[in-house]
Order: structure tokens, then sequence, then C-alpha cells
């Protein structure tokens, strides 16, 4: 990967952005995360059917999304960071296999470009650490898992990396580099969800990737790239 110092020479740099759950993968991270503690019989199955149970209820509008991560998060409370670090081991090794090939071939052909690539996701940094890693992928902009005394409280610190959040999180990360919006050569960023509206309106290229029927009926009035298999999103 490149070094902080040769991205942040870049004076006029591309940058492609990606969404996690739905867009790179096909499956929600969250879940698979408390999947892989169930089937080690580190959480009870209940913990795994609470959440999806409030995936339907988010989808529905009946649960702040706030709330729906904080029921994937909790369980982080109950395990000291040295056991976490240990199953996060373990859980990129399981999960290696179930990234798409697609998805770490588009990743593959921005960097050959020269794109600047960041994962930007609601999904908590434990978790979502690994997916970047195995995709290639340079920096993470995500929610964050908090810690106190040495330990995962269960809790978000901060704001959830979700909605018009995302857009301070690459504003920031684009800071951090030394440039702006208006410094960018082209920018294309890739979801799946109505709730990345603010982002995909932001950049220069918005890709929705097989969309919920909101964000599909918006990409198809504003004239947006529609995809429904990431080979052909390059």
């Amino acid at each position: 990967m490149r070094t902080a110092a040769a991205r942040s020479a870049q004076s006029s740099p591309r940058v492609a952005l990606f969404d996690l759950d739905l867009t790179l993968i096909p499956y929600d991270s969250g879940m698979a995360w408390l999947h892989f503690l169930v089937d080690r019989g580190a959480l009870e199955a209940a913990v795994a059917e609470r959440y999806l149970d409030g995936c339907r209820r988010y989808v529905r509008g009946e649960l702040p999304v706030r709330l729906l991560h904080g029921i994937a998060m909790a369980p982080l409370a109950r395990f000291s960071l040295a056991e976490l670090d240990e199953w996060g081991k373990a859980f990129a090794a399981t999960v290696a296999g179930t990234i798409p090939a697609a998805a770490r071939a588009l990743v593959a052909s921005h960097r050959a470009r020269g794109d600047l690539c960041a994962l930007v996701t609601a999904t908590n940094d434990f978790v979502a650490a690994p997916f970047a890693r195995l995709l290639g992928i340079d920096d993470l902009l995500s929610s964050r898992a908090e810690v106190r005394d040495g330990r995962f409280t269960g809790e978000v610190e901060g704001e959830l990396c979700h909605g018009a959040e995302k857009v301070a999180r690459v504003e920031a990360w684009l800071a951090g580099l030394g440039v702006g919006w208006a410094d960018l050569a082209h920018s294309t960023f890739y979801s799946d969800s109505a709730s990345d509206l603010p982002l995909l309106a932001r950049v220069d290229e918005a890709v929705a990737v097989r969309p919920d029927p909101r964000l599909r009926a918006e990409a198809a009035q504003r004239g947006w790239r529609i995809v429904e298999e990431l080979g052909d999103a390059p």
C-alpha cells in the first residue's frame, strides 16, 4: 500500500470510495461477526437473532440506525481486547473466502489507475478493518468502537459514520491529505443504499450497486450508473 507521504504528494488525486455491506460484499458484516462468535460458542444465538430483528425494524423505519449498530457492538464489551484480537484474526481468515472476486478486481482496477481508495462504512472499525485489508483498500473511514480502560464499551465513539456523516469523514480524510473536493481530478463512490445519498450526490461519479428501491429510483432520476453485478462496475 502507498505510504501517507506518497498519497499526500498528489496535488490532484483521483479517489474511489466504497461502501461495504451489500456493496463490496453480499451480506451484512455485523451479522457475519455475530454469527462467527455464536459458532465459536462465545455468544448465545439470541444475540444474532436480536440483531436480525433490529435490521428488519430499521428497514421499516422503526429503529434508529445508531441503536441498530448498538445491538451489534454491545457484545464487544463482554470480552478483553486480547480475546477480541485473537478472534478478529480468526474472523478475517473465516471471511477471506467470502469476498467476491469481482469486488477485489474492482478495487484493484482503481488502484491500477492510481486512485486513492477508502472504505466508507457505518460498520465499526473493529469489524470493518479485516475487510479493508482483504480488499486491499488503503484507508478505512468507519464508525469507531469506543474503548475505555482497555476494554470496548459496546458503544460508538462520536458520530456513526452514516448518512451525511460519511461526507464529513471523507472531507476530514481529504484534509489530512492536504486536498479538498475542488482539488480532486475525479471522485467515485459505490453504494447500495439510499442512506448514502449525501455522499453519492457529492462525488463526480455515483454508482448504485444492486440498489435498494429508493436509491434505484433516485439513481434513475439523476442519471447515475446502476450495476447489478460488481463485474460490470469498472
